[in-house]
């Protein structure tokens, strides 16, 4: 259960995650001119946006008593963005990586920069 202070600080996180979430896919990802940007450079952006979700849920969920929910959010960050970053230092050094492995990669980073995974924590833990 979360009290008042932590719930506002979780609902802080989610709206911090919404609005960057919504800011990232209005002004960079569902644009046509996101391919006249070069290839490395949408990779730094996607990874920034990923990183700065990190950041944002971990400010915000560290600070509750459930502390499950921070670990969970390291880990599965973690875990992901090695993956997503090993893709693309692959994709950097030896060249262009498969359509399927540029489309798994993709899933996960829209996974972590999603508000889902922040969302769905909180009401598990609402209901536990």
């Amino acid at each position: 259960m979360l009290y008042k202070s932590e719930r506002n600080r979780w609902i802080g996180g989610l709206i911090c995650i919404l609005i960057l979430y919504t800011l990232f896919y209005t002004l960079f990802a569902d644009r046509s001119y996101t391919y006249t940007i070069p290839r490395k450079t949408r990779h730094i952006i996607k990874f920034g946006t990923t990183v700065i979700v990190y950041i944002i849920g971990t400010l915000h969920l560290g600070k509750l008593n459930a502390r499950w929910m921070s670990q969970l959010w390291h880990l599965i960050h973690i875990t992901l963005l090695f993956i997503i970053t090993s893709i693309g230092l692959y994709d950097w050094v030896f060249g262009m990586v498969s359509v399927k492995t540029k489309e798994i990669a993709a899933s996960m980073q829209e996974f972590l920069i999603s508000p889902v995974l922040y969302f769905a924590m909180g009401l598990i833990q609402k209901r536990l």
